[in-house]
């Protein structure tokens, strides 16, 4: 085995030969650290060790397996976004921005499926063990026969986890540990590739699920190389806005479950408690609203929202006019405004454009495109939409707008909260549903003709 020093880049994992200020994969500055890499010679894998593998084995796509056993984490709206609970020999990655709760819902986790009969073991390497258990103590979990351990050196974790064999471990952060065959700081590329994919082989090796948590970067990506979560079976993200009390837990990637599936909470003193019903946690009721405020039916995952969508259009005081977004795309606010524009003759050039999604919910659903115009029109004339209505649908560069998905569920979801109408695309099948009337429109000018903007 020969040594080779190599410069590994701490943002995307790019490997160069030699140090540069900049990396040239992911175009960050002062990211490449020296690293020592192993390599074998060639033809290293040609020489037979003397001990016969097993044969490699395939079977037809056409078999029949039954689904995957799940194990109930106590806890709802968790077991939502890994698709129903936790799958034996599986892994999960959750990251989040620091002082989000990604600590408090993992040890409420852990507690509620400890209580159940499970072999539960919290492995932490940011906390000493009294921090853990003053947490355990503030959520009323510290009766829980949770195995708690503080320790960083990945031999130990691995050693300690074999001979307590449990149902679930959790490492808290996957950043924090290291191991002593890797010359390299904890924390590093080297380390973070190394040691997620020790524990990942562990998990799938003994059956046990194993949640790792992980740190994310000031963009919001979780930290290390992307290789991590190409390793696990679940990238799930812990996201909140500062000063407000609701997180979101949302999955991005989930190979035993739907992606883009949402778990609300509220965090409160005694910890994180579940949202079953987030539409009336996002927005009021269904009654008069001022001008500027749309409500769009959305769905976020299998679940459907609605939240309220507030736009302001004020005079501006400069001369080129400010764009201001909270929850929605900033390019995708461009392109509505260049719409209204060029479509309908509405001029915004020379006003300040506030665009917010109420409640801290983040939207990435092309139908709320006809949701935020109507805000804005809604705003720019200052004039209140229509009392008991909804919104949703996409708008295209033409000013036509297009069908969404699932309506049936997003207007089943607008009469439970006592909403009548509905702004919506036509549709394939006349008529509304729900009890809610359908108000279909072909064109962006349909809508500023609705909401009485003359030509």
């Amino acid at each position: 085995m020969a040594k080779d020093h190599v410069f590994t880049c701490q943002a995307c994992g790019a490997i160069w030969p030699k140090w540069a200020g900049k990396c040239e994969a992911c175009g960050e500055w002062n990211t490449l650290v020296e690293e020592t890499s192993r390599t074998a010679v060639p033809g290293a894998l040609a020489a037979p060790t003397g001990k016969k593998s097993k044969a490699l084995t395939f079977v037809e796509l056409t078999g029949e397996a039954d689904p995957p056993p799940r194990l109930p984490t106590g806890i709802s709206e968790f077991d939502r976004v890994c698709g129903g609970g936790l799958v034996p020999a599986s892994a999960i990655l959750i990251g989040g921005d620091p002082g989000v709760g990604k600590s408090t819902l993992l040890l409420q986790a852990a507690a509620a499926i400890a209580r159940s009969g499970a072999r539960v073991a919290y492995v932490t390497g940011e906390e000493a063990e009294a921090q853990v258990q003053d947490r355990a103590r503030r959520l009323k979990a510290a009766d829980a026969p949770v195995q708690l351990a503080a320790e960083t050196d990945l031999r130990k974790i691995l050693d300690g986890l074999k001979a307590m064999k449990p149902d679930v471990v959790i490492v808290d952060s996957i950043q924090t540990v290291w191991a002593d065959g890797v010359e390299a700081a904890p924390g590093t590329v080297a380390q973070v590739r190394a040691c997620a994919h020790e524990l990942v082989r562990f998990a799938k090796k003994s059956g046990s699920v194993l949640i790792l948590v992980g740190h994310v970067t000031k963009d919001g990506q979780i930290a290390g190389p992307r290789v991590v979560e190409h390793l696990v079976d679940a990238v799930i993200y812990f996201e909140g806005e500062r000063g407000l009390p609701f997180r979101i837990l949302r999955a991005v990637k989930n190979r035993f479950g739907p992606t883009d599936e949402i778990g609300v909470f509220e965090m409160v003193e005694q910890g994180l408690i579940e949202t079953p019903n987030p539409s009336a946690l996002f927005m009021g009721g269904a009654g008069d609203r001022p001008s500027g405020a749309a409500v769009f039916a959305g769905v976020e995952g299998s679940r459907p929202v609605l939240v309220e969508i507030q736009a302001l259009a004020a005079p501006t005081a400069y001369g080129t006019p400010r764009r201001a977004v909270v929850g929605w795309d900033s390019a995708r606010l461009a392109m509505i405004l260049a719409v209204l524009e060029t479509r309908c003759g509405l001029s915004f050039s020379g006003r300040d454009v506030y665009l917010s999604v109420a409640g801290g919910l983040r939207i990435t659903e092309p139908a709320a495109d006809l949701a935020v115009a109507a805000a804005l029109i809604s705003a720019l004339v200052d004039r209140p939409l229509p009392t008991h209505s909804v919104v949703f649908g996409e708008v295209a560069l033409s000013g036509e707008i297009r069908p969404a998905g699932r309506t049936d569920l997003r207007l089943k979801e607008a009469a439970k909260l006592g909403f009548q109408s509905a702004f919506a695309p036509p549709q394939k099948k006349s008529g509304g549903g729900a009890g809610v009337k359908l108000r279909e429109l072909k064109h962006i000018a349909d809508l500023a003709a609705a909401l009485g903007v003359e030509d």
